[in-house]
């Protein structure tokens, strides 16, 4: 693992990293597990290990609340699985990952879930996902990349790996090239309204106070695609809105095309879950996800949400009840809640 990716498991308290390395911290001599619950330490403060004892070696003592010099049973069995699907050059099944385990294929999958937050199936699309991205990074060609992050055919990888690269493989090693995105501009209660999408789905739901400004940030998003103007293209789009701004439910049931990490994906879905007139807070959202610890987390992918309304992200407020940011402005945050809470349309202007 690059230190930069080692960081940001750190950085949101991923358990799925413990066991792949340990990180000390230079200004306290104390190691710890990436899912830690202390106190986050700076960056230049970090040193990495990729085990406990080269930690100890140079020099630092292991924590007392993460313990990292030991594993319980359960930790050795999760980290003994997630080793043996990230080596493996094809789909393991649950049974024969059970085997290996020496525990029911059952019990196993709840213990998985349980550590990581995904079952052993989507933690495999996802080590697979990734070996295709680095793939295709790297330059390999499509047929090359496929096989070598072990998709056993080109429907597989086309049906399984596309939603996780937001676009075709052969679209991602161009960088976006060749993607067309429509896109438009359009005045609504909160503001100016920009919507964007592809042949796929929703790519973009911004608001703002300036038309001009929306799609400059457009061009920045995806600066190697085709942006088309073509609001007669997303039209049934408007209309989705304007009508879930009159007070309708159902806007989280738009397709969607987005790129998103795996825990990006897993914050996503759980916001979508959120009923209409309900909120939750930024700790109910981590725990529903698996990740009680990664409340700083879950709050960032909902601040890096490029689809406000579809994926509802102003429904996640303070544990208090208090409204936190909000990308396109507290004000209308309050406005979508105050509107869903009383099941009313927003007849004026947000302000």
């Amino acid at each position: 693992m690059m230190d930069d990716v080692r960081w940001q498991a750190v950085l949101e308290r991923d358990a799925r990293a413990d066991g792949r390395f340990f990180y000390g911290v230079r200004s306290t001599g104390i190691f710890c597990r990436p899912s830690c619950p202390s106190r986050r330490p700076r960056r230049e403060h970090v040193r990495f290990f990729d085990t406990a004892a080269a930690a100890e070696s140079a020099g630092f003592r292991p924590c007392q609340r993460c313990r990292p010099e030991g594993a319980s049973n359960e930790e050795r069995v999760v980290a003994a699985v997630k080793q043996a699907i990230d080596e493996a050059l094809e789909p393991l099944s649950l049974a024969a990952l059970g085997e290996l385990a020496g525990m029911s294929p059952f019990h196993l999958q709840r213990l998985f879930k349980r550590a990581t937050g995904l079952s052993p199936a989507a933690y495999g699309r996802m080590v697979r996902a990734e070996r295709l991205k680095d793939g295709l990074r790297q330059g390999a060609t499509v047929v090359d990349a496929t096989y070598g992050a072990g998709y056993g055919s080109s429907r597989a990888v086309y049906e399984g790996a596309t939603a996780a690269l937001g676009m075709s493989p052969g679209a991602y090693r161009r960088g976006g090239a060749g993607v067309r995105i429509r896109y438009a501009c359009t005045p609504v209660r909160l503001g100016q309204m920009l919507l964007a999408a592809t042949d796929r789905g929703l790519c973009a739901l911004w608001f703002g106070d300036d038309a001009a400004e929306l799609v400059a940030q457009l061009a920045a998003e995806f600066p190697r695609a085709e942006r088309v103007e073509d609001a007669t293209a997303l039209g049934s789009y408007v209309a989705a809105v304007e009508a879930y701004l009159a007070g309708e439910p159902g806007l989280t049931e738009l397709p969607l095309d987005l790129r998103a990490t795996p825990f990006q994906e897993r914050v996503w879905t759980a916001l979508r879950a959120i009923p209409y007139g309900e909120v939750r807070s930024y700790q109910e959202v981590a725990a529903q996800i698996g990740s009680p610890s990664a409340v700083r987390a879950v709050a960032r992918a909902c601040a890096s949400n490029r689809v406000a309304l579809a994926i509802p992200c102003h429904r996640v407020v303070r544990s208090t009840g208090e409204l936190s940011g909000y990308r396109w402005g507290v004000e209308r945050k309050r406005a979508l809640l105050e509107g869903e809470a009383g099941g009313a349309a927003l007849d004026q202007p947000f302000r």
